[in-house]
């Protein structure tokens, strides 16, 4: 008995004849046709429908699949970035799975589909490599966390506050509200400086006096203006000391510690406090003079 898949071209031919014949149209040429090609429909029918019925079911075991990894990384506090990369991979390689059970039910060389498919992702990695360098970064920095939404970080290629960390790029915004987009790939090869991954940070600042100035009293209103600022931390050490002998200064250090988020508004209140305490005092900051002798 011929199926419908083992007709030849002549016999698909004749049978499209006949049909496109209304006078051929009758019971008995029906019969002859379902007789003919009857089995081999039914055949097709009922891979198809058990196809279909692989189809629903797989759908139903990865959809249900992926609740339960969401669940479980939410209850692991992983970062939300990598919490959908994983339930998108996973999503990727269960319907590739399905798509060959589905394949080897309809009869289909899985091995032809195996072919294909690893030849078009050679081609594609080829054709893209970089993007999955970037791609490859951006996990990195989603795994290890260097850095997170809402940190400033300071790059090669910029410094600002993150607003967003993608799979490909990180998005940073510089303190007048620019938008500098970063390739992961260039993050993940260079040094980048988290500011804001400690709870407090060093506040270190650096004035120079005029060498006529009285240095133990340069010294004593430098530390007078840190421990009065409300914002400097009390529990710390505060340490006054002679940085360097410059050309026209003495250039005298000061190291104190603050939060981080209040790191810039107390260092510009300071720096104008020193200024004002160090004019009450008489005590003069040089700025870069040149003497020019004329000789007759």
């Amino acid at each position: 008995m011929a199926t419908a898949a083992e007709l030849t071209g002549e016999e698909i031919a004749a049978v499209a004849e006949s049909l496109s014949d209304p006078a051929n149209l009758n019971v008995d040429t029906m019969a002859a046709i379902m007789h003919r090609i009857g089995p081999g429909l039914m055949a097709l029918g009922q891979k198809v429908l058990v196809a279909l019925i692989i189809f629903l079911i797989g759908r139903k075991v990865i959809s249900m699949i992926e609740k339960m990894l969401s669940r479980s990384m939410e209850h692991a506090g992983m970062d939300v970035g990598v919490t959908r990369f994983l339930r998108a991979l996973t999503q990727f390689v269960m319907n590739v799975f399905l798509l060959f059970m589905i394949a080897g039910q309809l009869g289909m060389d899985s091995a032809s589909i195996v072919a294909v498919l690893g030849a078009a992702g050679l081609a594609l990695s080829l054709a893209l490599q970089q993007s999955l360098g970037n791609f490859a970064g951006g996990l990195l920095i989603l795994i290890m966390k260097p850095f997170r939404v809402g940190d400033y970080i300071i790059s090669p290629s910029g410094e600002g506050r993150v607003s967003m960390v993608g799979l490909v790029y990180t998005t940073i915004l510089t303190t007048d509200n620019k938008a500098i987009t970063i390739p992961n790939g260039t993050l993940s090869n260079s040094t980048v400086t988290n500011v804001t991954a400690m709870d407090k940070r060093m506040l270190e600042l650096k004035v120079g006096i005029a060498y006529e100035a009285d240095i133990r009293t340069a010294k004593a209103v430098l530390e007078r203006v840190y421990r009065e600022h409300p914002m400097v931390k009390k529990d710390e050490d505060i340490k006054v000391f002679v940085d360097s002998l410059g050309d026209s200064s003495v250039v005298l250090g000061i190291r104190g510690w603050v939060e981080t988020s209040d790191y810039w508004q107390t260092r510009w209140d300071i720096l104008e406090r020193i200024k004002l305490s160090f004019d009450e005092a008489g005590i003069e900051i040089p700025y870069n003079k040149m003497d020019v002798h004329l000789k007759q």
